[in-house]
């Protein structure tokens, strides 16, 4: 692995999910609830024939001990975490998120899109742990 894929794991996967995402957006536009672009994104998915799992529970411990559940919005490919937004700005804290799904679910690599701005590339945060 050269130092580009070890910068960018997963790549062809999460190009995949970052087109279907750029085309819900063009499609769209900026302005409506997260759970339209929810429901908008999973049908692009099943369009191109992306596998995923949507509202994916995962569970949260603490220490060995179960103290929770959380749902994610998308698990891609049993590979990449989705995390989507449709906010004004975004917020550290949901990196933090991402970064929390990603340790729970031993994966390595998650997305953050904000749906919520003019260009999406805009609204893409990778996250890589």
């Amino acid at each position: 692995m050269n130092s580009y894929d070890e910068k960018y794991p997963l790549k062809d996967i999460t190009e995949k999910i970052i087109s279907a995402a750029i085309e819900v957006h063009s499609t769209l536009g900026p302005g409506l609830l997260e759970s339209v672009y929810e429901e908008a994104l999973a049908y692009e998915f099943d369009l191109r024939k992306i596998n995923y799992e949507r509202q994916k529970q995962i569970n949260l411990r603490y220490k060995g001990k179960a103290i929770g559940i959380h749902r994610i919005d998308f698990l891609i490919e049993d590979s990449v975490i989705l995390e989507l937004k449709a906010v004004e700005s975004m917020n550290k804290i949901f990196e933090a998120q991402v970064l929390t799904y990603l340790n729970a679910t031993d994966k390595k690599v998650g997305l953050l899109i904000n749906f919520n701005v003019q260009r999406l590339k805009d609204g893409l945060k990778r996250l890589v742990v």
